[in-house]
């Protein structure tokens, strides 16, 4: 199957600090490939590239084959890729359905117009969106969060409907940035539940920042070791778990 996400040579700089090293990378659809490395390593620098939050100084990023580097963001994300941040970013005084429902804007075929006025042909899109919201919660076993408004649910929760968000719109590639932050480890093994039934049932890539090695070993298909700015090995989790360079970079011995 071809990359449905292709980084080649690329490198990112700040004021003359290399923070991206000729780094190659691939994603395919249905995959789940983590991220991982010592802090500072570049891996959420990878990801404000891939998202258009930083520009590149070199070499190349392309979605479904055609270029994405050098786009905005919001065009980035017209293109299908979604992502989710550390610190969060929902709707705290929004319910789980609202908050879900923003997340398909872009799908509800109405006219500004049309949302303004109320027309019928806005009333049915907007009545269509919501059953979608709904049939999404439920089937991420959220469904009793769907009126409950996000400043009173649990972490846990919050991460759920964050993730349900982005993927609202269907999105070909998901970022997953530190999802289980702050999560209790029995929450932490339903989040990776979530993650492989959303690559495996919608054919998503996801890509995975998270520190949690137990989750990483648990989810992830292909894992990418990140350390200095440049990516020093990728394989699947049982190779990276022994690989010299890897326990030296990551854990602090070979």
């Amino acid at each position: 199957m071809a990359a449905l996400l292709q980084l080649a040579g690329v490198n990112v700089q700040f004021a003359g600090l290399q923070a991206l090293s000729n780094v190659d990378l691939s994603a395919r659809g249905g995959e789940i490939k983590a991220l991982i490395g010592p802090n500072g390593a570049g891996k959420t620098t990878l990801f404000n590239a891939i998202s258009g939050y930083v520009p590149i100084a070199a070499g190349s990023i392309s979605l479904n084959g055609s270029a994405i580097h050098g786009l905005a963001p919001h065009a980035i994300a017209a293109r299908g890729v979604r992502r989710t941040f550390q610190n969060g970013g929902l709707f705290p005084e929004l319910t789980g359905l609202e908050n879900v429902l923003a997340g398909l804007h872009a799908r509800i075929d109405a006219s500004f117009a049309g949302i303004l006025f109320g027309t019928r042909a806005s009333r049915a899109a907007e009545r269509d969106a919501v059953a979608r919201a709904r049939r999404l919660l439920d089937g991420l076993g959220v469904s009793h969060l769907a009126d409950v408004q996000v400043n009173t649910m649990s972490g846990g929760q919050q991460r759920t409907i964050e993730i349900v968000r982005a993927v609202a719109a269907e999105p070909p590639l998901l970022l997953l940035d530190e999802p289980a932050v702050g999560l209790a480890p029995p929450v932490r093994a339903q989040l990776v539940e979530l993650i492989r039934r959303l690559a495996g049932e919608t054919g998503i890539a996801v890509l995975l920042i998270e520190h949690a090695i137990d989750l990483v070993m648990a989810a992830a298909d292909v894992i990418a070791v990140f350390n200095g700015g440049a990516k020093i090995a990728e394989g699947p989790p049982a190779a990276i778990r022994t690989d010299p360079a890897v326990l030296e970079a990551y854990l602090g011995h070979a």
